[in-house]
């Protein structure tokens, strides 16, 4: 039997990454001064820090980056919604998470080596990402120990979630997987009904469940002939949330 062969990828969706000119921080940028990266910073560094960052306009299915591309950048998400995503030995993409504003990725190629982004980075709609030098981040991490110590106690709550993701993924009932998925997308004790935004385009909350989107529909169908949800598009509202968290425990 002969070894098997990696199906090369095929891109056909175009790579923007276009150089702009570098900006003062503005009202956008206050979530990236919260954010945990960089909210120990003084005011100097920060001020540094986005002196040498630049921004990147993003199309609709625009590809920030690609897998095994090496990464000189980590990103954090001004306005709009990226995909992460990786295509397996076959070619089939396999969707990882969604990312939206306020939020840093690709941060972990700041500890990585070699640096290369392990998936690719799609636009699920216009927006704009800050880029962020890996190497100029390294700096004030080495000058400054309480940065470090900062990005570490991230980086800890990012393993922490991980860890949860995965556990959700090793359930092998699709319902239970459902169901967890949308308990996630819960405010923190919500006890009553409320409306949640699904992320992603349905068919790739599939993929990122590890299910077709044909037992996904039905899956969905089945909650909402059990009043567990209502169903508007990529609207999803939970009128009991404790009755779908005792469904799922």
């Amino acid at each position: 039997m002969g070894a098997a062969h990696a199906v090369e990828p095929q891109i056909h969706k175009p790579i923007l990454f276009t150089a702009g000119p570098r900006r003062a921080m503005t009202d956008d940028l206050k979530p990236l001064r919260e954010h945990a990266l960089f909210r120990e910073f003084d005011d100097d560094d920060f001020d540094y820090i986005v002196s040498r960052s630049r921004r990147v306009a993003l199309g609709h299915h625009q590809l920030l980056y690609h897998q095994d591309m090496p990464a000189q950048h980590f990103y954090f998400v001004l306005s709009g919604r990226l995909r992460l995503y990786r295509l397996d030995a076959s070619g089939v993409e396999r969707t990882l998470d969604s990312i939206a504003p306020g939020d840093c990725f690709a941060e972990v190629m700041i500890y990585a080596e070699p640096a290369r982004y392990a998936c690719y980075a799609e636009a699920l709609c216009q927006g704009q990402v800050l880029v962020i030098p890996i190497k100029i981040y390294q700096q004030m991490l080495e000058q400054h120990p309480e940065y470090a110590r900062s990005a570490l106690r991230h980086y800890a709550s990012r393993a922490v979630s991980r860890f949860h993701e995965l556990e959700i993924m090793t359930v092998q009932n699709a319902r239970d997987r459902l169901v967890r998925y949308l308990i996630d997308l819960l405010p923190e004790n919500c006890r009553r009904g409320i409306e949640v935004e699904l992320p992603l385009p349905k068919c790739l909350v599939a993929s990122r469940l590890a299910m077709q989107p044909e037992t996904f529909s039905r899956i969905l169908a089945e909650l909402k002939n059990q009043g567990l949800v209502r169903v508007n598009r990529s609207r999803v509202f939970i009128p009991d949330p404790m009755r779908l968290v005792a469904i799922s425990q």
